[in-house]
Formats: structure tokens, sequence, C-alpha cells
């Protein structure tokens, strides 16, 4: 059983204004663990309680990245939104046996159910009106999520990362370089872990992301709250799952956003060739995986794409 959790009054309460939307810190509890969140109302809300997203993130990321990015979207446009931390990362408690910085989608996943519980225990939240947005890694974490879960209304997906066994063989060197990549993943998790730093300059070694750009940028999402860790533990969880594979157990409405100069589009028509439900797909052109995360303009327009689709099913009423 979940239990929910509240901060100190005084932390609770305490609401900061950015631009038009006010936040509110909250905590919940999963799995013997108190995970930090973020709660996102418009700057002038009273009453009513509102329909409401809950926003997940990129592999390795911390809700103040492109969650906060998309929350803020989603207020604009009418609803409140959620974040958080999950197990391992950022603000927010270890995983099991004092872990962290692990890329679990087991965990991730049972962390984001968790949260759908949380929110829909919240007086400003519609309980009958909750709908998930998963940004790249998370996409897959938040279809395991929503698919089976009579909370969840509606589910978006913004530059969705949905990998099968041939995707990640193409991405990661080959079936002998992933073997050698889990056989690193057992001996690190045997010995209790290895962290190497998760972001780079192009080219670095002994870096997981050693690309530059978004993640290594001060301006953009090498902020002051990002851990920038990654244990190689969690090579193994990573690699073996496969969620490009498995749309029958969606049932939810679904609208996807992507591009195919982002990442590993053929996921995304792998999931959908196999998705029986309603579903709406809008591709942008040139847009990169990282625009998705920040660029104003790519960003408005996915905003404007997932929520038209969750307002639509609460204008139906399902």
């Amino acid at each position: 059983m979940r239990t929910f959790a509240i901060t100190t009054a005084a932390t609770l309460m305490a609401s900061t204004a950015i631009a038009d939307v006010q936040t509110r810190t909250v905590t919940f509890e999963n799995a013997g663990a108190t995970l930090s969140g973020t709660l996102y109302l418009p700057e002038d809300h009273v009453g009513s309680a509102l329909p409401t997203v809950v926003v997940t993130g990129a592999w390795t990321s911390v809700e103040e990245q492109m969650p906060a990015t998309y929350a803020e979207e989603m207020v604009e446009r009418g609803f409140a939104a959620f974040t958080f931390d999950f197990r391992g990362w950022g603000k927010s408690g270890d995983l099991p046996q004092g872990v962290r910085f692990v890329e679990s989608p087991e965990a991730k996943i049972d962390d984001i159910r968790a949260a759908f519980e949380f929110v829909a225990s919240l007086p400003e939240v519609d309980a009958d009106r909750i709908n998930g947005l998963g940004i790249c890694a998370s996409a897959g974490y938040m279809i395991d999520a929503v698919a089976g879960n009579d909370r969840v209304q509606r589910i978006g997906l913004v530059a969705p990362w949905l990998q099968n066994e041939e995707i990640v063989n193409a991405v990661y060197g080959g079936p002998e370089s992933v073997s050698g990549l889990i056989d690193m993943s057992r001996a690190a998790a045997a010995s209790g872990g290895q962290i190497i730093p998760a972001a780079g300059p192009a080219g670095a070694e002994g870096v997981l992301m050693p690309i530059g750009g978004y993640y290594y940028e001060p301006d953009r999402g090498a902020i002051p709250e990002y851990d920038n860790q990654w244990n190689n533990a969690g090579w193994e969880g990573w690699l073996t799952y496969h969620p490009a594979d498995n749309p029958g157990r969606l049932t939810q409405p679904l609208a996807v956003v992507h591009s195919e100069a982002a990442a590993i589009p053929q996921g995304v028509r792998t999931f959908l060739e196999g998705f029986a439900g309603d579903a709406t797909l809008k591709m942008l052109e040139d847009v990169t995986q990282f625009d998705f995360y920040d660029n104003p303009e790519d960003v408005s327009r996915a905003a404007d794409t997932v929520a038209a689709h969750f307002a639509a099913g609460h204008h139906q009423g399902n």
C-alpha cells in the first residue's frame, strides 16, 4: 500500500510565481522512499479542481529540466501540472540499498503510478481528468504506468524514445556491444554501483553522453539541480526494456509529437503499427531531440498538440 506524506506546512504552502504560473513543493511516498514533486497551477487559481497533466522527462533528468518546461506550457493552456524526481534522482530518496542514478524502467514506472495516485488526492486536481505526458525515455515508462490505470484518461508523448531489441542493437553498437554493456551492468551492480558523468563535451571518454548539447550547456539542461550522474548498474534494465514491441497493453487515446530529425522515429512507427486504439501523430520537420526539450517554438507546437488532445477527452467526458 502506498501512503502519501506532506512536507511541513511552511514548505508545502510556499508558492513562487513563474510568469503566470505558481508552484508548490510537495512530497509523497513510494516503496519506502520520499519523492519530491512540484504542483503547477495558474497564478491566480482559486476554487475549482483542474484537469491535470503528470509530466515526466528524459533519462537521467530531474524535474527542473524538460518536465518543468512542459508543465508550465500545460498551465498556460488551462491545466494543472505535476512533475517530480524519480527515486534515486534529484531531490528524491534512494532506490533500495541506497542506490542512486540507476535508470530503472521498473522503478520509474512504479513511481509514475504512485504520482498519479498522489495527484488524485490533491484538492486542486480533478481526479476524473488526469492525463500523462512522457518525454523521450520516459515515454515508455508513461505508457506502462498508464496502461490498465483507470485514473488516467489520456496520454501524450513528446519525442518518445520507444525502443526494441532491433533498435537497441542499432543504437548501442550491435549484439556483442549490448552484451558487453549488460555484463558491465551486472558487475557494477554486484560491486554496489559504478557512477560516471552523464553528460560531457563531444568526444569525452568515460561519459554516458559525450555529445555536448542540452545536458552539457548551463543555459539549457546543465542546471545546478541536474545530477549529471549515471550508474553503470542501470544498463541491463535499460537495454532489455522494449516498449516499442508492446502497444497492445495501452487502451487510452494517445497523441505523439515527433520528428524524423529526432531520436529513433522508427520506434514510434513500430509502436503505432500495433496500437489498436485512438492515436494522433504529429510529425514536425527538422526538429532535433534536444530542440523538443527547450526550443521555444518547438516546445510550443508540441504542447499545443498534446494539450488539444487532453482537452478533447475532457470535453467528451471520458
